[in-house]
């Protein structure tokens, strides 16, 4: 045979590195980090092998243990002590993000997300103030512009403990606008937004529920959440957010939507995040307990194509072990 291309010769050891396309970094990762205030110890997430709760006066040890594998930056998320129908413990100056935050920023160098949403905060699990009767009316469900001023609170508080970013991820409509007026009018002009843009009413967040004690109460999250049928109206959502002062753009869940990653990359200059969600890290260590799967070979190879599609950040529970094997 005489051909002229053969593509079997760039992928010889010496070279296969030197032309690979996609690289993944520890700086890429982003390691969630659920801190408890109603514990004394840390607390193993069952469904999620590998994670704990940690209680507050551990979040710098956790976060310490994070940063010694090359990953830089966190996501805080906060299980309180007490709830009510308005998840006023969300924007307390003595709530669990706020304490952390404080905790991790004066301890560490590391950069701190937090995560700004109502749902672990409220008695009845959803991410806003809901209607009346919604408990007993299934068409019935968040409050869309009574909720804003609520995230705002929320994000400011943040803010003024530390917080490097904060990331709404409530899907209510102009909650970009609302934080980012509350950040300015505050003083903290300079803290970015990174919007959940682009959120999905997705079964892959099961764990995840168990992990922040934040699953509804009653009926489901359809109503605010987007509909995994479709990808034009992630573009309307995603543009939104950007006319509205965001300033990076999530996707969420990762895996099962990285054409809309990859129509978010190729739409808008932004840096472009994807979170790679509880259910895709059980899912995978699943397999891999009944041997179906090597475990880190498929962790790699998953975040390597959110990052192929497109992704700048990846949020993921797989963060310290893959940036180990890096």
């Amino acid at each position: 045979m005489n051909l002229r291309d053969r593509p079997r010769r760039l992928r010889t050891d010496g070279v296969r590195p030197l032309v690979s396309e996609t690289r993944l970094d520890a700086t890429d990762l982003i390691a969630p980090v659920f801190v408890d205030a109603t514990t004394d110890e840390r607390v193993p997430i069952e469904t999620m092998p590998g994670h704990e709760r940690v209680p507050v006066d551990e979040a710098v040890a956790r976060v310490e243990e994070i940063r010694e594998t090359g990953v830089e930056a966190v996501m805080l998320f906060g299980i309180p002590n007490a709830k009510d129908e308005y998840g006023s413990r969300a924007w307390a100056e003595d709530g669990v993000v706020q304490e952390a935050t404080r905790r991790v920023k004066a301890e560490t160098d590391t950069y701190v997300i937090t995560d700004v949403c109502l749902c672990e905060y409220t008695s009845h699990g959803h991410c806003g103030l809901v209607e009346p009767e919604a408990e007993e009316n299934p068409r019935l469900t968040v409050q869309n512009d009574e909720t804003l001023d609520l995230l705002a609170k929320t994000a400011v508080s943040h803010a003024d403990a530390g917080a490097d970013m904060v990331a709404p991820s409530a899907m209510t409509d102009g909650m970009v606008r609302a934080i980012r007026e509350g950040l300015d009018e505050s003083g903290f002009s300079d803290v970015p937004i990174m919007s959940y843009a682009a959120k999905y009413e997705s079964a892959f967040y099961g764990p995840f529920r168990d992990a922040a004690d934040g699953a509804p109460a009653f009926g489901d999250r359809r109503h605010y959440q987007m509909d995994p049928a479709n990808a034009r109206e992630a573009m309307r959502e995603v543009k939104l957010d950007v006319e509205e002062g965001a300033d990076v753009l999530m996707v969420k869940p990762a895996l099962p939507y990285l054409d809309i990653v990859r129509d978010v990359r190729e739409a808008f200059d932004h840096p472009v995040a994807a979170y790679n969600v509880s259910g895709e890290y059980a899912m995978l260590h699943a397999a891999a307990d009944k041997g179906w799967l090597n475990l880190e070979e498929t962790a790699v190879e998953s975040l390597l194509s959110i990052k192929r599609a497109g992704a700048d950040l990846i949020l993921t529970y797989f963060a310290e072990d893959v940036a180990e094997s890096l």
